[in-house]
């Protein structure tokens, strides 16, 4: 039997990177999200023996699981996950924590600093360099999520869907998703995971970014997101902001932009946590 191996999760609710480190070079390795706010102990296991085990070396056991993921606030969504952890590797020491500590873990590894998640969803906290001091609430992708892949997504399906596109854009939006008023409805209202199908939508701003209308879309939503969140931290006029996620990542001009307008120390922006927790952890 090989070496043990420890894993690193970071987990969206679209989809989850797994840092292998113990053989060898770190290797990262991708499966579908993992979320407990819609699948059951029994699903992500299900995941977890389908998708990750046959990537993994062979013969190296796991001997520990460090998992960051969303929807990790909870005692009982971090039993949900633990469980599912421990019945795959039930030798593993295993640490399920909110998406939030691994992005500040990431970001700041030691030090001071206030944290944003802009991916699917989004999220915020001011870390002191070991915990998150304060965390401004999140209310998901119906309440809240500002700033985030499904809030700029629902942003752009509402002017598809009250016709505030213009020819040009109304075409290339027909274009490239095919779709109707019906469609849409059924795939919000109806079927699981609106949350991901919405920011789906967050692609047609990135390729389009030279339009006004777009450009009005970004800037607006993640000023949202700055209003609502980086503001309620005092923290932010006397200590770096950092951020990470696919929408920070593809929009970070306009993050630039804001925190120079509204006078605001730019810190680091990473695409995932995840080259940041491989240095934590190794």
């Amino acid at each position: 039997m090989g070496a043990g191996i420890k894993l690193v999760a970071d987990s969206g609710s679209t989809k989850t990177e797994w840092g292998v480190l113990g053989a060898g070079e770190p290797v990262v390795l991708k499966t579908q999200g993992v979320s407990p706010y819609f699948q059951s102990a029994e699903q992500i296991k299900a995941i977890l023996d389908t998708e990750l085990v046959p990537q993994l070396p062979a013969g190296s056991p796991v001997t520990a699981v460090y998992f960051y993921g969303t929807g990790l606030s909870q005692p009982k969504n971090i039993e949900l996950v633990s469980d599912a952890i421990r019945a795959v590797w039930p030798e593993a020491v295993s640490d399920v924590q909110h998406d939030l500590m691994g992005a500040a873990r990431s970001l700041c590894g030691r030090k001071e600093g206030v944290v944003s998640i802009l991916g699917t969803g989004s999220n915020s906290c001011y870390y002191d360099g070991k915990t998150i001091v304060k965390n401004n609430p999140g209310l998901g992708y119906i309440l809240g999520d500002e700033g985030s892949g499904a809030y700029l997504g629902r942003k752009v399906l509402q002017y598809y869907l009250y016709n505030s596109f213009d020819e040009d854009l109304h075409s290339r939006f027909e274009y490239k998703y095919h779709t109707n008023k019906d469609e849409i409805l059924e795939n919000v209202y109806r079927k699981p995971l609106a949350n991901r199908y919405l920011a789906g939508f967050a692609e047609f701003l990135s390729e389009n970014r030279e339009h006004f209308m777009i450009q009005n879309i970004l800037e607006d939503g993640l000023n949202d997101f700055f209003f609502n969140h980086i503001y309620k931290y005092r923290e932010s006029w006397t200590t770096a902001l950092h951020f990470t996620g696919g929408i920070a990542w593809h929009f970070r001009d306009i993050l630039s932009e804001l925190c120079e307008l509204y006078e605001l120390p730019m810190g680091r922006v990473l695409r995932t946590p995840m080259e940041g927790l491989l240095e934590y952890h190794r």
